[in-house]
């Protein structure tokens, strides 16, 4: 995609379609083929960042590319690692057989056939959301403009992405506050005891326990019961 009211065009129409998706897979998902038609490469994946600083895989085209990540995860080394250590907006790797900035990662990656490797980090509140990762089995594939696309792209993922994720957690929220109630009205019924006692019941199971609250909840609602009942005489 070289042509500026094409391209134009083209990440216009990407918006309105990041906008309609709800998930974060399907927002990945919708990135990374348009990074496939967009910038012409073989291959491309998005790994995104723990508050750990641990990378997981969030999409990727191919399976091969998620042999790539797990090489990355397995090592601790490579450009996606390299990027949230030094905030770099990017990083290119020409030939893998020829870099020597990870040389364990060069390796592997070149015994998976993947000789071009352009990774654009995606930032969002001054910090690293994740990682757009380019690939393709020629080596030098990647030039100045396809540097350039792959920079705006990771800007409108990163809303995208930071979008659906605020999204995600706001529904896990609501369902999970949905469920401490019916987990609730369960010990209400059973045991004759009000709202307040009946929660102070689910927290204390979840203290001993070390258990989240939802999870004792989601157990009681699942099996009709706790295995330590005589909680609720305390």
């Amino acid at each position: 995609m070289r042509d500026d009211s094409a391209t134009a065009e083209a990440f216009a129409r990407l918006a309105q379609e990041l906008h309609g998706e709800h998930g974060v897979t399907e927002t990945v998902e919708a990135v990374l083929q348009f990074a496939l038609r967009a910038v012409g490469c073989g291959y491309a994946g998005l790994v995104l960042a723990g508050d750990n600083g641990i990378l997981r895989t969030a999409a990727a085209t191919d399976p091969l590319i998620e042999l790539s990540d797990q090489l990355q995860l397995d090592i601790g080394v490579g450009p996606a690692y390299a990027m949230i250590a030094d905030g770099a907006e990017f990083l290119l790797v020409p030939d893998s057989c020829q870099e020597i900035r990870w040389p364990a990662w060069s390796t592997g990656t070149a015994q998976l056939g993947l000789r071009s490797v352009l990774t654009v980090r995606l930032a969002v509140n001054g910090g690293t959301l994740g990682v757009l990762q380019l690939f393709d089995r020629r080596p030098h594939a990647f030039q100045p403009a396809d540097e350039e696309v792959a920079n705006v792209l990771a800007r409108h993922a990163s809303v995208a992405v930071a979008s659906a994720q605020d999204q995600a957690s706001l529904w896990q929220a609501a369902d999970a506050h949905k469920l401490v109630g019916q987990a609730q009205g369960i010990l209400m019924e059973r045991f004759g005891i009000d709202g307040r006692q009946a929660f102070g019941v689910l927290r204390r199971y979840s203290q001993k326990h070390n258990v989240r609250l939802h999870e004792v909840a989601l157990l009681l609602t699942e099996t009709r019961r706790l295995p330590a009942d005589s909680l609720v005489t305390q």
